[in-house]
């Protein structure tokens, strides 16, 4: 099993990583972050753990803006010395929630729960799992990871969010974009559906940036924005009832 500890105390972490080999010989400890920017970064450049320990309040905010900035499908067993975000926590992949100080017990029920969920059906269902619980819930602000740093952008400067070729970026209404290295399937569940339609596999836009519409010869619909695209934005003839409605509804 290949664990990512994420930690900012040096003595919380010891003492974590310590009850974690001792439940649990075999384990391989593929890494560890103390920040946002730093488990950002690892996620996106190493393959993905088995499970998770993260705490919750770390060096640069909370570890909730994490599952803002990176596509997490692993299974987080959340630590802190704190309770009131328990129920933040099981909006994302949280199996478990640990109150600090962390006994061995309780690792362990950890564990034995990881290894329940571990089979064939947890791995093809708890993605879809997890945007039905992220379904009602949706974020005012993405975090953007640019460099070594996190921008924060309010969804309301959004234009499009558009991917090709497996790469995608985040237009906003001044026209300046950048790269995001979340899937639009992830990004959608994310966004409040009023506010934003998934166009087609490219494009996901923003209804505030809608300029124009164009019935197209084969009842498709063409789709001008407030802002230059990459390519033409065509709303299929299935789709095109519910993007009329979508558009006109407050």
């Amino acid at each position: 099993m290949k664990v990512l500890i994420v930690e900012d105390e040096t003595t919380a972490y010891e003492n974590l990583k310590s009850i974690i080999s001792e439940v649990e010989p075999d384990v391989e400890f593929s890494g560890h972050t103390e920040s946002i920017i730093q488990t950002v970064r690892w996620l996106n450049n190493h393959p993905a753990p088995d499970l998770i320990f993260m705490d919750i309040h770390l060096s640069d905010g909370s570890a909730f803006n994490i599952f803002n900035s990176v596509n997490v499908d692993t299974p987080v067993v959340f630590t802190t010395a704190y309770d009131e975000h328990a129920i933040e926590a099981f909006k994302v992949n949280s199996i478990d929630y640990l109150l600090k100080p962390i006994e061995l017990n309780e690792i362990k029920r950890a564990i034995d729960k990881y290894r329940k969920l571990a089979t064939s059906i947890f791995h093809n269902r708890f993605s879809d799992l997890s945007r039905l619980i992220l379904s009602g819930q949706f974020s005012d602000k993405l975090l953007i990871p640019v460099s070594n740093e996190l921008i924060p952008v309010n969804v309301t400067q959004i234009s499009y969010f558009y991917s090709s070729s497996g790469n995608t970026c985040v237009v906003l209404k001044d026209n300046s974009n950048f790269h995001y290295t979340r899937t639009l399937d992830s990004i959608s569940d994310q966004l409040n559906p009023s506010l934003f339609f998934r166009a087609n596999k490219q494009f996901i836009i923003s209804k505030d940036s809608v300029r124009n519409i164009t019935i197209w010869f084969d009842n498709r619909l063409l789709i001008t924005l407030d802002v230059d695209v990459p390519e033409r934005i065509y709303i299929s003839k299935n789709k095109a009832s519910h993007f009329k409605k979508w558009l006109t509804t407050g």
